[in-house]
Parts: C-alpha cells; sequence; structure tokens
C-alpha cells in the first residue's frame, strides 16, 4: 500500500485497482493521493523499506517501483511508532490507548493534516469471548485503568485510540476492531465516522457477484464449498484454529445472505508456506435447475491478496475522510461494498453495493 500510494501520487504508475479513481467519483472531491500522509503503529521491527524489497524479490511488486519510492518509505518509516503487544506490556491498557492516541494527534499536527483516518490492517486475532465489559462503559473503563487486566483485544485498543484522537476509522480484518457495542457506541457519541467488516478482496468478491445471479434467475443452489490455499504471514496466521475462525465466519454469512441458510458451505483455510503472497481460492457450486436439472460451476481465483487489498485501504482512506469532512458518523453502511460483513448494512449484492456507493458518494459532495 505505501509504495502503490507513492507510485500514484507521483503518477510513475497508474492507479488500477483502486475504485474511487473511477469515473463514477470523478467530481467527487476526495483527498489526492498526494495529499495522503502515511504513519501507523506496528508490533513488527521490519521496515517499509524493508519489507518493500522482500515483496519486490518475491515477484510481487516490480523492482522499479520499489527503487523509485525508497526515500518516500524511509520517509514512512520515521512516522510508525511502536504499536500494542500484550505480551509486552505490564501495566493498564488505559495507558496503551493513550500513549496511540498522543501519537495519532501528533502526526495529525506535526504534517497540518485536516484529518486522519485510522485502518486497521493487522493480523487476524481469536475471536473475543463475550463480556459485560464490551458493552458496559463504566466496566470497561474500570477494567481499563487495573493494570491487572487486559480487557481488550488489541485490535479493539486501536479502535479505542482512534476514537479518544478523534479519527475515523477502518476495520479491514475479521477482529473485533471497532466492532464490540461499547466503542461503536463511544464512536457515534464523539462523531466518529467507522466502516467495516474484513476486507473483500478475492474470493468472497466473486461469490458476492455469482451467488445474487443464481436467486435473480430463480436457480437453487444447494451447497457451495470452498477451499483457500495461502502462505506467507496470512497463512502462518491462519494456521491458528482460533484465528481462523473469525475469517471463516465472515466468508460464510454474506454467501448465506445471499443464496439461503439452507445452503451447505463447507469451507476451508489450508497454511501451504511454499505459495509464499499467492493465494488460490477454489469454489465448487452445485444448484438446482428447471425439473431439478443439475447444475455445477467451480471456480478458480488466484492473486497476490495483498496486492488485491492495498488500493482498497486507499479507497478507504479517501472515502472516510470525505465522511469525517461532512460530519458524518458511526457506520458509514455504503462503506459496505468493500467488506465481507459490512457494518450497518445487510446488503451483500456486490451490485447492489456499488449503486449504494456511489450514490452516498455523491450525496456528499452536495454536502461540501
Amino acid at each position: 500500500m505505501a509504495v502503490g500510494l507513492h507510485a500514484l501520487a507521483t503518477e510513475i504508475a497508474p492507479p488500477t485497482g483502486c475504485a474511487t479513481a473511477g469515473d463514477a467519483f470523478g467530481w467527487v472531491p476526495l483527498p489526492r493521493f498526494a495529499d495522503l500522509v502515511l504513519g501507523g503503529h506496528d508490533v513488527s521491527t521490519v521496515t517499509l523499506a524493508e519489507r518493500a524489497a522482500q515483496l519486490a524479490d518475491s515477484g510481487m511488486i516490480p523492482p522499479r517501483y520499489v527503487a523509485a519510492v525508497h526515500d518516500e518509505l524511509k520517509r514512512d518509516d520515521a512516522e510508525i511508532r511502536p504499536g500494542y503487544d500484550p505480551t509486552r506490556h505490564a501495566g493498564a491498557q488505559i495507558d496503551v490507548v493513550r500513549r496511540l492516541a498522543a501519537d495519532i494527534v501528533s502526526f495529525r499536527e506535526r504534517h497540518a493534516l485536516g484529518r486522519v483516518v485510522v485502518i486497521d490492517v493487522s493480523s487476524t486475532e481469536p475471536l473475543p469471548a463475550d463480556r459485560g465489559e464490551y458493552s458496559d462503559p463504566a466496566l470497561l473503563a474500570a477494567a481499563l485503568a487495573d493494570p491487572r487486566k487486559a480487557v481488550l483485544p488489541p485490535s479493539a485498543v486501536a479502535a479505542l485510540a482512534a476514537i479518544e484522537s478523534g479519527s475515523a476509522y477502518a476495520c479491514f480484518t475479521p477482529s473485533a476492531g471497532m466492532g464490540l457495542p461499547v466503542l461503536r457506541d463511544l464512536a457515534e457519541r464523539a462523531g466518529i465516522p467507522y466502516a467495516g467488516q474484513d476486507g473483500k478482496t478475492g474470493e468472497t468478491l466473486l461469490r458476492t457477484v455469482l451467488g445474487p445471479m443464481f436467486t435473480a434467475r430463480g436457480m437453487r443452489v444447494l451447497s457451495w464449498a470452498g477451499t483457500n490455499l495461502l502462505g506467507g504471514g496470512d497463512g502462518a496466521t491462519l494456521a491458528d484454529p482460533e484465528a481462523v475462525r473469525s475469517k471463516l465466519a465472515s466468508k460464510t454469512r454474506g454467501l448465506k445472505s445471499l443464496v439461503g441458510e439452507h445452503v451447505v458451505t463447507p469451507l476451508h483455510i489450508d497454511n501451504v508456506p511454499d505459495l509464499g503472497d499467492i493465494k488460490t481460492a477454489w469454489d465448487h457450486v452445485h444448484a438446482e435447475g428447471f425439473l431439478s436439472s443439475r447444475i455445477t460451476l467451480q471456480t478458480t481465483w488466484s492473486a497476490y491478496d495483498s496486492m488485491l487489498a492495498a488500493p482498497l485501504v486507499l479507497d478507504l482512506a479517501r472515502l472516510l475522510a470525505l465522511a469525517s469532512a461532512t460530519g458524518q458518523a458511526g457506520p458509514i453502511a455504503e462503506l459496505g461494498f468493500f467488506f465481507k460483513d459490512p457494518w450497518g448494512s445487510d446488503v451483500h449484492d456486490f451490485a447492489q453495493q456499488s449503486t449504494e456507493l456511489h450514490e452516498w458518494a455523491r450525496s456528499s459532495a452536495t454536502v461540501l
């Protein structure tokens, strides 16, 4: 994403894959790519420049782009602060929230930015167990101040820091983030626009296009089985059965809403280290047609998943900046276009999501 941002800002690469660069957004007053300033929090000690070089060596990013934006990546690295690792923090979580929020405010003031958008692209976490603190502000405040407790998962700590700093927020992963009821309530009270959840990049994108086709043509889908093969960091993270549970849930929920709760939807995500950063998704659809005739569809989608995700992160930054500039707060349902499990919306049909996003953008533009 960082390499792409600078390549687009300096116009050495076209904005292929960025929805907001299309004609439908031509007159919407979005920030230019050159207006975006990158900073953040990370628990990794690998710099952006080092990681970009690794991705170039793997074949994901053309080396010429990495070389062209090397100086910009070094400047970005200077804007990245230590993230929150619960295994290394012994104090109260409220201290972490305040530190992260202060970093965001300092970043905004140092660069004289009109607004900041916080986007969670961290590794997928296990789903947290239900807790009273997740719906009661008083209980949450007390737990956050107790150094003996780590009541919030790291993604939710980062989301709370976004709220405390007055920043718009998007959850690009299936982790808890701002999905906890108490944080959503706090965000809306603070006038924070937010969007989520879990970026829709490949297999699920295809499902939300094909699923409505079966329904519209009166076909009855009986089963929709899927297998995902991937390596790299995502493959290693999702090899954890607890971490993968949230990913499987978000990928399946939208499909059932499109083709029916009766549909059998087995789904597997397998870590295949030698595939590196290339993700391959295979689907087998079994449906019933006229006079019980059999219909079978098989699809194979193979791509660098991170290269599908990166332009969506840039799109979300631009669109949430628009939402913030126009005084919107709470879940921006129309940004469900980008997510597997959209907050504030039950719409999963991609064509309908596209229409709603374009209408929202035009309506928001008229406010400015």
